[in-house]
């Protein structure tokens, strides 16, 4: 699912999970394919119970789209780059969309500081990685970019250990109210 700028500039609301959905959560960092059945089996819980919750964790936003697990080596284009743009700010929701037109342009983030944007890319090489800086500044509103090459990835994507410490902390405070 592809969000407008504007949807992606929303706050997300914080949700107060409790330790089943947490467990579900860290179920699902775990094995991310895991099926409701396996779900259910591994934290002793219905399948109905699992389901149920599942489907309010993913209504509430708490899970991403699957594509965030495809390793871009595959598809062709192993490197990855982190290039901040500046740009005029009355001007940041449409050039955020065009910026989002530009498939390496595989994330995006308003910044606060100097830049205004970090655009993460992949490319084949870098003299595609040079195409697609190119496509950003002719972007209309794009006053310059800055580009920083990824030597490799030394900590993958992961939240497991931070869903932990979110279960650890809330199982601490239930038994403090006790």
């Amino acid at each position: 699912m592809v969000q407008t700028p504007a949807e992606a500039a929303t706050l997300r609301t914080m949700h107060d999970y409790d330790a089943v959905d947490l467990d579900l959560l860290r179920g699902l960092a775990a094995d991310p394919r895991a099926s409701y059945v396996a779900l259910a089996e591994r934290l002793g819980l219905s399948r109905n119970t699992v389901q149920a919750r599942m489907t309010r964790l993913e209504a509430e936003g708490a899970l991403l789209a699957f594509d965030r697990r495809i390793d871009t080596h595959g598809l062709g284009y192993p490197l990855t780059a982190f290039i901040t743009v500046v740009v005029r700010q009355r001007e940041l929701p449409r050039i955020a969309e065009e910026i989002a037109a530009i498939p390496e342009v595989v994330q995006a983030h308003g910044l606060s500081g100097h830049a205004d944007l970090l655009a993460i890319v992949v490319c084949r090489d870098t003299d595609d990685l040079f195409r697609v800086d190119a496509l950003l500044l002719a972007i209309e509103g794009v006053v310059r970019t800055e580009t920083a090459l990824s030597m490799g990835e030394l900590i993958p994507y992961r939240l497991q250990p931070l869903v932990e410490k979110v279960k650890s902390e809330k199982v601490r405070s239930e038994k403090a109210r006790r």
